[in-house]
């Protein structure tokens, strides 16, 4: 009895375990390193408090190789108004944080000319935020 037990309990975990491959199980170098931070709020006080203060420590201190910011949503209209905000984001970006933004949301704003007057990519964003979160890569929403 004890050793159909353990027959049946070897074989439950080779069961569970047979789907994976070495290439599932080993993180991606090109973005088990990276820090990808979706910036959606309107609100200054998050954008300035919260997602700007860990998404330039983050590339500033080194704790991730690469860091990008995408701008997404109501933060488009609110970073293309507020001139605090696009000077913490060009100190971002001066310290190596790659600023991207979607222009499906730029366009709904009219923002799309004023983002990139300011040096950020500005292209579509869901295949590149889709990429982004089925890889190793770490995503954080603000």
């Amino acid at each position: 009895m004890k050793t159909k037990i353990l027959i049946l309990t070897i074989l439950s975990v080779l069961a569970l375990t047979s789907g994976k491959t070495m290439a599932q199980d080993a993180p991606d170098p090109e973005t088990s390193d990276k820090l990808v931070v979706l910036w959606t709020s309107g609100d200054p006080y998050v954008a300035e408090r919260v997602a700007f203060m860990y998404t330039h420590a983050a590339k500033k201190n080194e704790w991730f190789k690469e860091v990008t910011l995408i701008i997404w949503g109501p933060s488009a209209k609110l970073i293309a108004e507020n001139k605090k905000l696009q000077e913490k984001v060009g100190a971002m970006q001066q310290d190596g944080v790659e600023i991207k933004a979607c222009i499906a949301c730029a366009s709904s704003y009219n923002v799309v000319d004023k983002l990139r007057s300011m040096g950020y990519e500005v292209k579509g964003m869901g295949k590149p935020l889709t990429k982004y979160l089925k890889s190793d890569a770490k995503v954080l929403t603000f």
